[in-house]
């Protein structure tokens, strides 16, 4: 192999689609996207409390944010996955606090300041390589910030298997470690309901992670 053909310095599966959606245009670009549905799922479910899942669910702030990538995307700048996630996350910003002023009125100024999907997603960027390895040892020390940021993405991707009940248990009690009395304030249920729902989510996704191992 030649120092052009070193693992260091090629580029990302990423990188190529991003340079693929530049040339080619929105086929190319929503391809990219779908690498990210899971995860973005992920980031809505943790915003969304009891006050408003009742007027909203986490696909539907994906799916504005996807729509909002598409429009946006000749603004985009970035090179690398970690710019694009983070430039996703913003538009997901933007799109949560449209909502909020649609949905909310006189609530929206202290609505606006409980929004907080960066420091979530630091948290699940920390805390999602200790929670795989929890269920399978596997792949390389999770220390290194770039693998975190693909352990969260490969979660993400893994949780969406399950039902949606149970992926945002488990994404609210390990992700975000509420207690059952806070997760329970979040879906509308009773703390014992939410044990029994996070034990059953529990064991359905070490099968779904242990089987794709």
């Amino acid at each position: 192999m030649n120092k052009a053909e070193t693992p260091d310095e090629a580029a990302s599966p990423v990188q190529v689609m991003l340079e693929k959606a530049r040339d080619e245009g929105a086929e190319s670009l929503g391809e990219l996207l779908q690498l990210y549905r899971n995860y973005l799922t992920v980031l809505a479910t943790t915003q969304l409390d009891g006050r408003l899942r009742r007027r909203m669910n986490p696909s539907d702030l994906v799916q504005e944010t996807m729509l909002g990538a598409h429009r946006d995307f000749e603004a985009f700048r970035g090179g690398t996955e970690h710019e694009f996630l983070a430039w996703l996350r913003q538009i997901l910003v933007n799109c949560l606090r449209t909502a909020i002023d649609v949905h909310f009125n006189a609530q929206k100024r202290d609505m606006r300041r409980e929004i907080s999907i960066e420091q979530v997603s630091q948290t699940i960027d920390n805390s999602a390589a200790n929670f795989a390895n929890m269920l399978a040892d596997r792949g390389p020390s999770p220390s290194e910030p770039m693998r975190r940021r693909e352990r969260a993405v490969e979660l993400a991707d893994q949780l969406a298997k399950l039902r949606p009940q149970y992926r945002d248990v488990i994404v609210l009690r390990n992700l975000q470690g509420l207690s059952f009395d806070e997760i329970a304030d979040r879906l509308d249920r009773k703390p014992g309901s939410v044990r029994m729902l996070w034990l059953r989510a529990m064991d359905k996704f070490k099968a779904s992670f242990e089987a794709n191992a």
